[in-house]
């Protein structure tokens, strides 16, 4: 049961990620953006393969 928790952190994770995502687009800052984008697909592969 925890290894289901730890996935569904993972994802949610990724999720919050990639809302900065859009967040650093609109400000303008598009490194940021490229970093925070890798790091949200990450976390959701992560999250879907620990399922």
């Amino acid at each position: 049961m925890s290894s289901n928790w730890t996935a569904v952190a993972m994802v949610f994770l990724g999720l919050f990620m990639a809302g900065g995502v859009v967040s650093f687009l609109r400000q303008g800052i598009k490194i940021g953006a490229v970093v925070l984008g890798v790091g949200a697909a990450l976390a959701v592969t992560a999250g879907v393969m620990w399922w």
